[in-house]
């Protein structure tokens, strides 16, 4: 899908790239993102830990960008999108695009084919993980991080803080249509 969002920028077709996953340690793979990147891809990373590649350098990664988002929560999803000359191609994966998990390990892929999931995987939860502006750092070409600084009017942009409390309120709704109210501490201590 890399290559292909390269031959699309060629062609002046839209082409673009947006993945999230907690490393980036491929060497093959960032070779061929460096490549889409020099072709005009636009590409953002969302990458809560280790990565190896390095963005903003002029005429190697200069569409490339990176964000980590480290909350409390440890997240586990991996979700890649590819533009695809606007039909965009979205996949789920239980796999980093590391060599251990190309190589070594039985990983998933699969493809996000039912419209509602797809919208709110483009609509909702890639853009706010692109526009969080708290506990969110932003990879230098330098390999260091800085801190999202928010604008003056901006308002704070929590990324996980929203889905927690998005989860919070379909529970309070569940638990309102079914007449029974359990927090996970009462779950806890009755199996205790």
């Amino acid at each position: 899908c890399i290559r292909q969002e390269k031959i699309n920028a060629s062609k002046k077709k839209p082409a673009r790239i947006i993945a999230k996953m907690n490393s980036l340690v491929d060497a093959d793979v960032i070779q061929e993102l460096y490549k889409a990147s020099q072709f005009g891809v636009q590409i953002d990373l969302i990458i809560r830990g280790i990565c190896c590649l390095r963005p903003g350098i002029p005429g190697i990664s200069e569409n490339i960008r990176v964000r980590s988002i480290v909350g409390r929560l440890l997240e586990h999803s991996r979700i890649f999108v590819f533009e695809n000359s606007g039909s965009q191609l979205i996949y789920f994966s239980s796999a980093d695009w590391m060599p251990r998990n190309f190589n070594r390990r039985i990983e998933l892929l699969f493809p996000i084919e039912n419209e509602k999931v797809r919208s709110i995987v483009l609509d909702d939860l890639i853009q706010k993980y692109l526009s969080g502006n708290v506990k969110t750092r932003v990879l230098q070409a330098d390999g260091s991080y800085v801190k999202v600084k928010k604008g003056k009017d901006e308002d704070d942009i929590n990324v996980q803080e929203i889905f927690i409390e998005r989860s919070r309120a379909e529970l309070d709704v569940r638990e309102k249509k079914s007449g029974q109210k359990k927090t996970i501490s009462q779950k806890q201590k009755k199996k205790s």
